[in-house]
């Protein structure tokens, strides 16, 4: 009696480990939670908090040591004299809410967002957060899978880094180039769910290039994806 009990409680134990290793380890497809509306959303302050706080705001963007803190390096700062410390300077000076930081974490979650309903065929989901250009490109693509009655199915593993490339200023617009460096696994499968494309037990390393651009006189947070690339 006391070897079945203990066999029991041994198999509790372990099933509880299984469940907590998947809901920290577990892959990310994008239905784990539900997906955020607007990844660039919830600004600090937003509109009347910016109105606000606008003059601070600038003279804090002056006052800044001529230095520019990047996300993702452990404090590393950038001269503001570099192109790119110009180009963040430029736009925290137009939106002194913009924060480089900031910005790259909620990137990695627009990526997903935008990678994600891209492989279910979400459009309507797209749209808000593309260009027409990007937008026609990826409904294209989505259009050209339904014909041929093929799914893709792809499991966003590890976003590994997401790197600020580019930014500036071009009259309102401000626009920042971001480097995603992912894990991922893609699989396209035809109707009959054979395998056409891609290879489900295989994590891939995937580098992408995007470029977001926003108007920063807009009370919209939200930037929209203006182009895409994938170095060779």
């Amino acid at each position: 009696m006391d070897s079945d009990f203990l066999i029991i409680i041994m198999a509790f134990v372990a099933g509880f480990v299984i469940l907590r290793l998947r809901s920290v380890l577990g892959k990310r497809t994008g239905h784990e939670r539900p997906p955020p509306t607007d990844p660039f959303g919830s600004r600090r302050g937003r509109e009347n908090d910016d109105r606000a706080h606008d003059d601070d705001g600038e003279e804090e963007a002056a006052d800044a040591d001529n230095v520019v803190r990047l996300p993702g390096r452990e404090g590393e700062e950038i001269s503001a004299e570099t192109p790119l410390g110009a180009g963040l300077t430029q736009i925290k000076v137009a939106d002194p809410r913009f924060d480089p930081g900031e910005f790259a974490e909620k990137a990695k979650d627009a990526f997903e967002y935008i990678v994600m309903n891209f492989a279910e065929g979400d459009t309507s989901a797209l749209k808000p957060l593309l260009s027409k250009d990007v937008f026609e490109g990826f409904s294209s693509a989505i259009e050209e899978r339904k014909n041929k009655d093929e799914t893709l199915e792809t499991n966003l593993v590890r976003i590994k880094d997401a790197e600020i490339l580019e930014a500036g200023m071009s009259g309102r617009t401000a626009s920042v180039t971001i480097k995603y460096t992912t894990e991922q696994i893609n699989v396209t499968r035809d109707k009959g769910g054979n395998v056409v494309d891609g290879d489900p037990d295989r994590i891939a390393d995937v580098v992408d290039i995007w470029t977001y651009e926003r108007n920063t006189r807009s009370s919209d947070p939200n930037w929209v994806l203006v182009a895409t690339e994938t170095p060779q």
